[in-house]
């Protein structure tokens, strides 16, 4: 595959003169096609500075997004993501409704075989809220695959004094 094939579809990468978005953003995700689609893979993105709005005191909340997934056709371009989940620093939305709109999303998107977003936020009132969602496709070993980490997901607790 020729280097502008690959790129086709991609208007921010290389560009510099993007444009942050000042509120949620769906549309600034692009996808390329997966060249390796032949074999299953866990692609992970950790965005350790993800900030949303609480949607009753319009505070920040400050979290670390976890997505892993295993494409199929289309994969997400990692500057889109990253503008993407910058979209949500000024949108006001509860910790679980963050996470479940990113995987969502993303599934929209890419449809891809198995995806999981996991979101630890820092506490606020002496409480951390870390919500984990995933989707295996149905009909597929991904929908059991799914199944099973959802239903022994986090069965070792991290010890959380570091927040």
């Amino acid at each position: 595959m020729r280097q502008n094939e690959e790129m086709e579809g991609l208007s921010l990468l290389g560009n510099k003169a993007t444009q942050y978005p000042t509120d949620y953003a769906p549309e600034m995700l692009e996808t390329f096609i997966n060249k390796h689609q032949d074999h299953d893979y866990f692609v992970k993105f950790n965005c350790p500075e993800f900030t949303s709005l609480c949607p009753m005191t319009g505070q920040p909340d400050f979290a670390t997004i976890t997505i892993s997934y295993v494409p199929d056709r289309k994969m997400v371009e990692s500057k889109s993501l990253k503008l993407y989940l910058f979209s949500f620093r000024n949108h006001g939305d509860f910790h679980e409704d963050c996470v479940n709109i990113i995987m969502k999303d993303l599934i929209r998107l890419m449809d891809p075989k198995y995806i999981e977003v996991w979101g630890k936020f820092t506490p606020r009132g002496g409480i951390s809220i870390d919500p984990y969602t995933n989707y295996g496709r149905p009909g597929t070993l991904w929908e059991k695959v799914a199944f099973d980490r959802l239903t022994g997901h986090d069965m070792y607790p991290e010890k959380v004094d570091n927040r």
